[in-house]
């Protein structure tokens, strides 16, 4: 679904990414593990737009989208939940959630797709007229996947979606990820917790200082020593 060839960025210093190449499958769960600082958030940036890159070539399904805006590769199923959420706090959940539905694509399905995003978050439907900064944390990050959900991605991005979350959050996100991942939906997962990652993902990339150190099966990167060196930075 998703081919990187030779991707390097940077922002305004040292190259950030260098020379990146991977795979994305259609229908998986694909896990992308690192330090901090290692390029897992560039490179999911440079996916959806908001970072040029400036080397290489992205193509999704064959068509080459290295230089389309971000809304652009939206309306190609591209979609990213943000680092920290970034839910609109003075706006209702509901409003949150239809921001997310927009485009003329998206706009027709919006009551179809707020049934499935409260049937997956119940907890969504309660807290509808609530301002969304008043919800807690793992409520907040279930706001920021159901307003992606709300534009019918066909490729969801998650930028450490468990950060700050208690342990029951956390399980409820990844419950509702395998849910949506067992219906077909192809997601890329950066998270810090490696362990959670490799339950999830069949496959996993290690970036280590903007270069893909190891890339396997969970079984070969749980078995390989240089994956835990890598993610702690050693």
């Amino acid at each position: 679904m998703l081919r990187i060839d030779g991707l390097t960025a940077a922002y305004d210093g040292p190259l950030a990414l260098s020379d990146v190449s991977l795979r994305l499958e259609k229908g998986e769960i694909l896990g992308l593990l690192g330090a901090n600082n290692s390029g897992k958030s560039t490179l999911i940036n440079c996916i959806s737009g908001l970072v040029r890159p400036l080397a290489g070539r992205i193509s999704f399904e064959g068509a080459d989208i290295t230089r389309l805006k971000p809304h652009q590769r939206v309306a190609y199923g591209i979609v990213q939940v943000p680092e920290g959420r970034q839910v609109f706090p003075k706006m209702s959940v509901l409003e949150n959630l239809l921001l997310g539905g927009t485009s003329h694509a998206a706009r027709p399905q919006r009551p179809k797709r707020l049934e499935q995003v409260f049937a997956l978050f119940p907890r969504l439907a309660e807290r509808r007229p609530q301002a969304a900064g008043t919800l807690s944390g793992g409520e907040q990050q279930m706001l920021a996947i159901g307003r992606a959900l709300m534009s019918g991605p066909r490729l969801l991005m998650l930028d450490e979606p468990s950060l700050g979350l208690s342990p029951l959050f956390v399980q409820i996100i990844f419950k509702a990820l395998a849910e949506l991942n067992a219906k077909g939906l192809t997601i890329l997962l950066i998270e810090q917790n490696l362990t959670l990652t490799l339950a999830y993902a069949a496959r996993g990339v290690v970036l280590e200082r903007g270069h893909i150190a190891i890339e396997g099966t969970r079984e070969m990167l749980k078995d390989d020593p240089r994956t835990r060196a890598a993610y702690l930075g050693l």
